[in-house]
């Protein structure tokens, strides 16, 4: 079968489509013809060994895919590895059927990062109707669900994007109110865009500097929720004083948790991500989709910001 491995940690161009043995599946894995493989910013971090997992050599990376198992049946599946290939073994507890109303590109974009979107408003920050939330990366796979599940449960929405095509995106979803997070003062710029009050929770995955300036746009019993490091530069160190003078919280977020719990944390959040897709309350972004054999092209396209929404390899080109 065809499939992306790597055999050398670096950026996107340690990606080859190489020829390997088709994989058989083990006891409660689950043989998938995939017909599409999500791609993750994670992905990108996983090809340079800084991700929160160290990597073993040689690599296949991705984590989502859909396809159809030996039955015929249409599923979409998380898996720890291996997704950018044709055919793939998936765990059956990770395994879900995918209803006739929705896409592959929206399957793709339910299962890991609308799940992530859904936890880090649920689970994470226990968002209440009312509140105030910021989602940076808003035009993002995990963006464009977060902003528009927020908006859907009763929060007001500040998205952060780093075009005028991305915050015009973000407008559409429904954010009340929408910022450049290249601006010099960013918690100026958030404090303004909430009418000039500091904000209930933040969800942040770019660390650096935006994450800084977000923590600092939080009021008092606001929630920062941190779930990547974009950028690849770490924020200031947080002193707990600080945290404890302004009753501000920060709070980590890995799905990794969630897929071991998958019947009461991906399952049922799916279900309902699926239901309010199918109702159109709220759409999946998709982005679009490269070959296989141009997953550099899609990893460089990621990490230089040229990307919306979700997107995803075919593995038939």
């Amino acid at each position: 079968m065809r499939a992306i491995q790597i055999t050398k940690f670096g950026g996107p161009e340690v990606l080859t489509l190489v020829d390997l043995p088709t994989p058989t599946a083990g006891e409660g894995e689950v043989l998938i013809e995939v017909s599409a493989c999500g791609i993750n910013y994670a992905d990108s971090h996983q090809a340079e060994n800084s991700y929160l997992a160290p990597q073993s050599l040689p690599l296949i990376p991705g984590a989502e895919v859909v396809g159809r198992d030996a039955s015929g049946q249409r599923v979409v599946a998380l898996v720890p590895g291996g997704g950018y290939a044709e055919v793939v073994a998936a765990p059956k507890a990770l395994t879900f059927p995918i209803p006739d109303g929705v896409s592959d590109g929206a399957a793709l974009a339910a299962i890991l990062q609308g799940t992530t979107a859904y936890h880090l408003l649920r689970t994470s920050s226990h968002m209440q109707s009312g509140e105030s939330v910021v989602v940076h990366a808003a035009a993002g796979g995990v963006g464009t669900i977060a902003v528009q599940l927020a908006k859907l449960w009763g929060a007001k929405v500040i998205g952060s994007a780093s075009s005028a095509d991305k915050r015009a995106l973000v407008t559409s979803l429904g954010a009340d109110a929408v910022v450049d997070p290249e601006v010099e003062d960013l918690t100026a710029a958030i404090v303004a865009a909430n009418g000039g009050k500091k904000v209930n929770i933040v969800l942040e995955m770019a660390g650096g500097k935006v994450f800084d300036q977000s923590l600092q746009a939080l009021a008092p019993f606001g929630r920062l929720v941190t779930f990547g490091m974009a950028s690849r530069t770490m924020p200031e160190p947080i002193n707990p004083g600080a945290l404890m003078g302004t009753s501000r919280a920060v709070i980590g977020f890995w799905l990794v948790h969630c897929m071991a719990r998958p019947d009461r944390m991906i399952a049922p959040q799916l279900a309902e991500l699926f239901e309010l897709m199918e109702s159109g309350k709220i759409k999946a972004v998709v982005g679009g989709s490269y070959p296989l054999s141009e997953a550099r092209r899609a990893h460089e396209d990621l990490r230089g910001r040229k990307t919306t929404g979700k997107v995803f390899l075919d593995p038939k080109l």
